[in-house]
């Protein structure tokens, strides 16, 4: 009879050693890649769809900032343009008089010249027609030069005020909320109706659907993990109630830190451990912030 308790007990004790066997190698937290999104213009905040708890595609459009002055500016800067392309002369017109001149002053030298020749005409007069000829000449070319230069200040303005467009435009844009990724709303900072500046947060949104835990081990761990390595990861609800995921190791720090107080890792006497990210594909279940546990083994 004493022999069958004595195995009994055996049998309990094992019972018990088996039941607290640890199914896992590390802890850790979930986290989630977070972005905040904040406003790229001043002004008021004409519409402001944004709820905390929303699932939102990336490159959706949220909010407007008012619009209202920066259109006005390139509705100027439109008009400005016009201005200075009506200034811009018509050269052949504004020339074509002196053209005619030097033709005809070259006409006269011409028949000059063949009178000179002929000795019915003394040379001073071909003189007075050659150099009647050279006074048009240059001062045609003083007229084209001239022109040219006031054309190219006008196309200078009007590239300056196409710079000073392309630049409202860009803003006019920036006044459009988008989101520049997917994910799920976590905090709202603003409000429709309320003014806000260059720089101010909006709301802050997380990639929920791929998470990571972040978890920390020994080096002696160290030499059993890679990237991209296959490893279980259990979600931790309390009282004992545990949801199973497939995870893959897709960061490894390369410095090692001082083992945090709230991490529990294989060894607790070891010091220095090193973060390890493990990515995991979420079903809804897991949320930031909650503890998780990673197996390494390939059991």
């Amino acid at each position: 009879m004493k022999k069958v308790m004595i195995t009994a007990g055996v049998a309990l004790m094992l019972a018990a050693c088996g039941g607290n066997e640890k199914k896992y190698d590390a802890t850790g937290t979930f986290e989630a890649t977070e972005t905040t999104v904040f406003a790229e213009q001043s002004g008021a905040l004409l519409t402001f769809d944004v709820n905390e708890g929303d699932n939102i595609e990336a490159a959706h459009e949220v909010g407007l900032i008012d619009t209202t002055q920066t259109w006005l500016k390139i509705q100027q800067l439109d008009a400005t343009k016009a201005v200075y392309q009506s200034q811009k002369p018509d050269t052949e017109r504004q020339i074509a008089a002196t053209r005619q001149q030097l033709a005809k002053a070259r006409q006269d030298e011409q028949r000059y010249r063949e009178l000179v020749a002929d000795g019915a005409a003394p040379s001073k007069m071909l003189d007075d027609a050659s150099s009647q000829v050279k006074v048009l000449q240059k001062q045609l070319e003083a007229q084209i030069s001239a022109y040219k230069t006031q054309i190219s200040t006008l196309n200078s303005q009007i590239t300056t005020a196409n710079v000073q467009v392309s630049q409202l435009r860009d803003q006019l844009r920036k006044c459009h909320i988008v989101t520049p990724t997917k994910g799920t709303v976590l905090e709202k900072y603003v409000e429709r109706g309320e003014f806000v500046s260059v720089g101010k947060p909006l709301f802050k949104m997380a990639d929920t659907e791929n998470m990571y835990l972040r978890a920390y081990v020994t080096s002696a761990q160290l030499q059993n993990i890679q990237l991209g390595q296959q490893v279980k990861v259990f979600a931790d609800y309390g009282d004992n109630q545990r949801k199973e995921y497939e995870g893959t190791i897709s960061w490894i720090s390369s410095r090692s830190e001082f083992t945090p107080k709230t991490i529990l890792t294989d060894d607790e006497r070891a010091d220095l451990v090193y973060a390890i990210k493990v990515a995991v594909k979420n079903d809804g279940f897991v949320k930031i912030g909650m503890y998780g546990e990673v197996g390494l083994s390939e059991e």
